[in-house]
């Protein structure tokens, strides 16, 4: 069994699927990895670190990809890459059929097994599988490093012969783990961090990480589906949040926002009016950008000043750290093949829930509804 690791061809996609130290794990299992040359190198990981750890190395895709049973990858392949691959094949990752539905009739037209990793449902069994919480983790973190960095003036409390300078106000708009990541880090930098969730439940998380909690008085029931995810709010309770959000934007100088309700539009929490109540100079950092964005004045993938306020449209933040993202992510990746590997071959068990919900296509068939619906509008 032939497991290939390509070079990341999404502008901008600095990370890599696999890492040397996960190769080890694969081999004992039975596989052998295979990584196209200088597919590391964003991440400083070297063709001789690929190989000290006992992959081979390709010198490029098309040889690559038309011998590999398995083929994994960071972001989705484009139709072409998806037409080298072997036919009956499998293909693993952050896939995202919906930001390109055209990569459909391909994976169907070669039966490619395709699963997605962001579908990966929320067990206790798939924690260390888990690559949205991996990267959601490291997405945080950067955001509050990156309102540090673009702000004019300094976060922590500062006492000089000069004067004192006052610490920054930061405040957080959703504790997930992305936004749990961004409270904990800006309170190390010495930052007053509060921090908004629409879930009550998570308020001692917040408080545990040196921040204060925002109450808008709404109750779990309301707020928080089953699976801990939060839910779309009444128009009455969503106008109540954006009062209480308005009214704590006015004092802070970042706003990290990670707010979003899952298979649904990112809601509207930082309307243009509360932007141009902000001060002159503070930043807003919207994770939620690549889902249509917490603020208004958002523009994905792009800084933005409205009002006397930078606003930053942030995109896959975690490529920014590529060394780190890509050993969390290959980790996730290795787990979820061991998951597969068995004697050596791949076994596809779909009464897993592991292996039935991240699935996308097999066999030349679509294996969600959601996937059905969308080759409905996808070219042919």
């Amino acid at each position: 069994m032939r497991i290939a690791v390509p070079t990341e061809t999404t502008p901008g996609e600095r990370r890599v699927a696999l890492v040397p130290k996960s190769i080890a794990n694969l081999t004992q299992a039975g596989a052998t990895v295979v990584v196209q040359s200088g597919a590391g190198a964003n991440a400083s990981i070297t063709d001789d670190d690929y190989t000290a750890a006992g992959a081979e190395i390709a010198p490029d895709a098309a040889s690559l990809l038309a011998s590999a049973d398995v083929t994994l990858r960071v972001r989705r392949p484009s139709t072409a890459e998806i037409g080298m691959l072997k036919e009956g094949s499998i293909l693993i990752g952050m896939l995202d059929p919906a930001g390109d539905p055209a990569i459909l009739h391909p994976l169907l037209d070669r039966k490619i097994s395709a699963f997605r990793m962001e579908a990966l449902p929320r067990i206790s069994r798939a924690q260390d599988m888990d690559v949205l919480s991996s990267q959601a983790n490291l997405g945080g973190y950067y955001a509050a490093i990156l309102g540090a960095h673009k702000l004019p003036r300094l976060l922590p409390l500062m006492m000089t012969a000069a004067g004192t300078v006052t610490p920054a106000r930061v405040l957080v708009i959703g504790a997930g783990v992305a936004g749990l990541q961004a409270i904990a880090t800006a309170h190390r930098l010495g930052a007053m961090v509060e921090a908004f969730d629409v879930r009550p439940a998570v308020k001692e998380q917040v408080e545990s990480l040196g921040a204060k909690f925002v109450d808008v008085g709404l109750s779990a029931t309301d707020t928080e589906t089953s699976g801990g995810y939060a839910k779309e709010l009444s128009e009455e309770q969503h106008q109540r949040e954006q009062e209480v959000l308005a009214a704590r934007a006015r004092e802070a100088d970042i706003i990290i926002t990670s707010a979003f309700v899952p298979h649904k539009p990112a809601p509207r929490l930082i309307t243009k009016e509360t932007v141009a109540a902000m001060k002159p100079g503070s930043v807003i950092v919207d994770l939620a950008a690549p889902s249509g964005g917490n603020c208004e004045l958002t523009e994905m993938g792009k800084e933005v000043v409205k009002h006397d306020v930078l606003i930053i449209g942030a995109e896959n933040l975690s490529t920014q750290i590529p060394a780190q993202a890509s050993q969390l992510y290959s980790h996730n990746l290795m787990r979820f093949l061991l998951q597969v590997i068995k004697e050596g071959a791949i076994t596809l068990d779909f009464d897993d829930v592991v292996i039935g919900d991240t699935c996308m296509t097999h066999a030349g068939e679509a294996r969600a509804q959601d996937i059905t619906a969308l080759l409905a509008g996808a070219p042919s």
